[in-house]
């Protein structure tokens, strides 16, 4: 689970979720002249020695990884051994990590540039022109425009920047994803339809922005949005161009109000919602009267929705900005319109007792067993970087190991210190949330809604997929 940029979890049943800002980087890259090469040997399942061959016989003049906690130091490595390789590459990195610690990277490898902020497409071509120009140009001419804000470098063995990062870039501009230059078909989770199915990301990030864990916060301090109808142009442009059935927003909080309200009206108006199934992430009070009646409509399938915890206190010292009661009548109503509902959990706040995640747990199940909830994932808290949690936990004292141990945050064993549970205990308590997928009651509810062969495949997906869970959460990481 790298390449989405979100909670990063290693699973024995993986999911590539496919890396939507990395893949405009490499269409605008593209776009502007560049040869592009697009690779993510995660998803190819490469070998070290097959892309150790594929970059030296590359000898790209600029590579870029996007990374994450867990594997920076990975990649600092990396970054090192391909130097000595192609000494005259430039490296660059992008991401929530080097966002919150942008000078870290330059202290501990070679990396040439970081880039800071969630435009991190914008940013890249910046770079690639100031080296084109740096290099074309003669010396008698100006010199190369200056580098987008936001980047930080070496100059004479100082590491300086181009100042703090702006989100002035307008998603409206961007082009439609080259799709083929990006291998899009390597990308997926449990769709009902399976293939063809795309992702989309109509804005950047949330509307809410202030959960105190997200790491997407760190990126996107402010959110904008495409225009509907930019959206709609694309959902058009997958379904006459690549066939699309399924597609997949991945907008951190898809948009409401009446951006949703337009959006709707004009999936329905262009017929989209004939040809396509539609999902989305949403945060509970996310939605307002007659929204989950117009998505279905439109075609909407299934919500992704965070309900994190059980216990109010909880939501509120995360700045949820929403309540307990909230969430089971958004549940009720989303059902109610004929929407299914994905939910997430935590489990391993530093605060919460064993009795509290049991609260969670049942909470979840309930709603799972009455059919207002037709999935459900939980993972361990993880305090990224530069969020409101991190320093928290910093303050407090928290971690039960130093934070530099950046590469124990990945899920294998909890991160945090809690009032009454070991960490074997927090990561069965995971486990136990995957549980509920075997119960008697959802598992006849789930067999009753089979009407196809398609359903029945999706269905599967899902039993391999919860069985790959309670492996990762009972016998550790599937490194």
């Amino acid at each position: 689970m790298l390449t989405q940029n979100r909670q990063f979890q290693w699973y024995h049943v993986p999911s590539f979720i496919y890396p939507v800002v990395a893949a405009s980087a490499a269409t605008l890259l593209q776009r502007d002249g560049f040869d592009v090469r697009w690779n993510d040997s995660i998803a190819l399942g490469w070998s070290r020695e097959q892309f150790l061959s594929f970059f030296a016989d590359e000898a790209p003049d600029l590579v870029a990884f996007e990374t994450k906690t867990p594997v920076v130091r990975q990649h600092w490595a990396w970054i090192d051994e391909l130097k000595r390789i192609h000494p005259a590459c430039r490296f660059v990195l992008m991401g929530d990590h080097v966002t919150a610690f942008p000078e870290e990277s330059l202290h501990h490898s070679k990396a040439d540039f970081v880039i800071t902020g969630g435009d991190f497409d914008f940013a890249l071509l910046g770079i690639a022109r100031y080296l084109r120009d740096k290099r074309n140009a003669p010396a008698f001419r100006e010199p190369p425009e200056p580098l987008p804000a936001g980047i930080y470098w070496r100059d004479d063995g100082n590491i300086v920047h181009s100042g703090p990062f702006d989100l002035n870039a307008d998603l409206n501009s961007l082009p439609f994803i080259d799709r083929e230059l990006t291998e899009a078909y390597r990308y997926g989770e449990k769709w009902k339809k399976r293939t063809p199915f795309f992702y989309t990301m109509a804005g950047r990030d949330c509307p809410w922005g202030r959960c105190s864990f997200c790491a997407w916060t760190v990126l996107y301090p402010r959110f904008r949005t495409q225009s509907p109808e930019r959206l709609l142009d694309e959902i058009g442009f997958l379904i006459e161009r690549h066939g699309a059935k399924e597609v997949f927003d991945d907008t951190g909080t898809f948009p409401g109000g009446g951006w949703l309200t337009q959006f709707c009206q004009g999936m329905v108006r262009r017929g989209y919602n004939k040809e396509i199934l539609f999902s989305c992430n949403m945060r509970f009070g996310g939605l307002g009267p007659g929204h989950p009646e117009a998505m279905k409509k439109a075609g909407f399938r299934k919500l992704k929705m965070g309900l994190e915890s059980a216990n109010q206190a909880t939501l509120d010292r995360l700045n949820k900005g929403t309540t307990v009661q909230r969430i089971r009548e958004d549940c009720r109503r989303i059902r109610d319109a004929g929407l299914d509902i994905h939910l997430t959990v935590m489990v391993g706040y530093p605060w919460e007792t064993r009795d509290d995640a049991r609260r969670t747990l049942d909470l979840a199940a309930e709603l799972m067993e009455s059919g207002q909830a037709e999935m459900l994932q939980a993972t361990v808290v993880v305090p990224y970087p530069g969020t409101q949690l991190y320093e928290e936990c910093v303050r407090n004292d928290w971690f039960r190991f130093p934070p530099e141990q950046y590469e124990r945050f990945d899920m294998s064993e909890p991160v945090l210190k809690t009032p009454d549970m070991s960490a074997e205990e927090v990561s069965k308590m995971c486990a136990d949330v995957y549980k509920v997928f075997l119960r008697p009651r959802f598992m006849l509810r789930q067999l009753l809604r089979v009407r196809s062969l398609s359903d029945l495949g999706y269905l599967w997906r899902g039993v391999r997929a919860v069985y790959g869970h309670l492996r990762d959460f009972l016998s550790g990481s599937s490194r």
